[in-house]
């Protein structure tokens, strides 16, 4: 495919300093959107912030708090990609539309398999020290 045929959005921003500084801002104006207008947001991230406290009390080997966190931010990434993706489901329309059920019900499964892994993650790290057993 011939690169004179590809159209760029005259919303896309340029290079440089510029666009770091723009995008940082786009980024913070999602966080605060995403803590305004989602609950959901909102409930996990009062979950995140004494999970990764007690990550960082837990005596744990360095990489293992760092899981222990990683999947904390990964619930969070993948809640704001479901909220995301609502919003452009309900932007075209809010019709109910079998298409419009099956992207909101992905995002739904995205987050709950997100939720999942940091349930399991946790449990395997935590289970050997809560029986004060850290050799298991």
């Amino acid at each position: 495919m011939n690169d004179s045929h590809l159209q760029i959005s005259e919303f896309k921003s340029k290079n440089g300093l510029k666009r770091i500084l723009r995008a940082t801002g786009y980024s913070i104006a999602g966080l605060r959107t995403a803590w305004k207008s989602e609950h959901a947001f909102r409930q996990e991230l009062m979950l995140v912030i004494p999970a990764c406290i007690i990550a960082f009390l837990v005596p744990v080997p360095v990489l293992q708090r760092v899981a222990l966190v990683a999947v904390l931010f990964l619930v969070l990434i993948v809640e704001l990609i479901n909220s995301a993706i609502e919003a452009v489901v309900d932007r075209v329309s809010f019709e109910r539309h079998p298409l419009s059920k099956n992207a909101k019900d992905f995002g739904s499964a995205a987050v709950f398999l997100a939720l999942t892994l940091a349930a399991i993650t946790w449990g395997i790290i935590l289970f050997p020290v809560i029986l004060g057993r850290p050799d298991l």
